[in-house]
């Protein structure tokens, strides 16, 4: 068995026993790993691969967005306001979103191969990586979202360790690793096929943030452009996340967070 089925394996049953997660939320993840398996199985014809990743798609999406049932994520923070005029945050340990980020890393996503190809694609992605963080702050201060409000509160290590695995990889696996690079080759023989993969992931990216307003769909926008660059710069989905996990570590340590309250 490959290392990481063994470990999503027992993350599932841990989650069972635990309560977490009931006999739907677990037939709801084998589905999407069966789907998503079956997009990249070897020698699948094109039919296959194209039905299969509309069906990975549905799935990731749902179990992303909490809407499939049979979940019960644990609150690892609970309401707090982490700055006096900030807006409440919760942080949960999300199971549903965290298995996206494991399933599409493992079958669909362009990785490094070695700590050489690694380095590099972090020494391409981090200028990247600090020109998306100025160009997102610069944009989120003066229209009423964020201040300066530098703060390390103690659960400043929980928090940065949950927002990497279960924000930043499962979010840029499904954008990045998954829709982008796919549409990225079906478009490669188009002069801008690169640069309209780019655009439709991250005015996805951004769409996906539409519960918070057209501000933040906005600035998710602006963010997805710089996280899709640094993926079609390096073609590694590790360059992406990186850029990603930056700048929401910029944003928790060095501004409001998560966002002004709103009048």
């Amino acid at each position: 068995m490959h290392p990481w089925l063994l470990v999503f394996s027992l993350s599932v049953i841990s989650g069972l026993f635990a309560s977490i997660l009931n006999i739907a939320a677990v037939a709801a993840l084998v589905i999407f790993t069966v789907s998503a398996y079956l997009v990249v199985r070897p020698q699948a014809p094109r039919t296959q691969r194209v039905l299969f990743g509309a069906i990975t798609t549905m799935i990731a999406l749902a179990l992303a967005m909490h809407k499939l049932p049979g979940f019960n994520n644990p609150v690892l923070l609970p309401d707090s306001r982490f700055s006096a005029n900030a807006e409440l945050f919760r942080q949960y340990a999300n199971f549903d979103k965290g298995a996206v980020g494991l399933v599409l890393l493992a079958f669909l996503c362009k990785r490094s191969m070695s700590f050489a190809e690694l380095g590099e694609a972090f020494r391409r992605a981090l200028p990247v990586a600090g020109m998306t963080i100025v160009l997102v702050m610069a944009t989120a201060i003066p229209i009423g979202c964020l201040q300066p409000d530098f703060k390390l509160p103690a659960f400043t290590p929980i928090f940065l360790l949950t927002n990497l695995f279960l924000t930043c990889i499962a979010e840029e696996a499904f954008f990045r690793g998954f829709l982008q690079d796919r549409l990225g080759r079906t478009l490669k023989k188009l002069r801008w096929g690169g640069v309209v993969a780019i655009v439709v992931s991250a005015v996805l990216f951004g769409l996906a943030h539409a519960g918070g307003g057209m501000k933040f769909v906005l600035l998710a926008t602006l963010s997805g452009i710089g996280y899709a660059y640094a993926y079609q710069i390096t073609k590694k989905i590790e360059a992406a996340i990186l850029a990603h996990f930056l700048l929401n570590a910029v944003h928790f340590l060095f501004f409001t967070y998560p966002y002004l309250q709103q009048a």
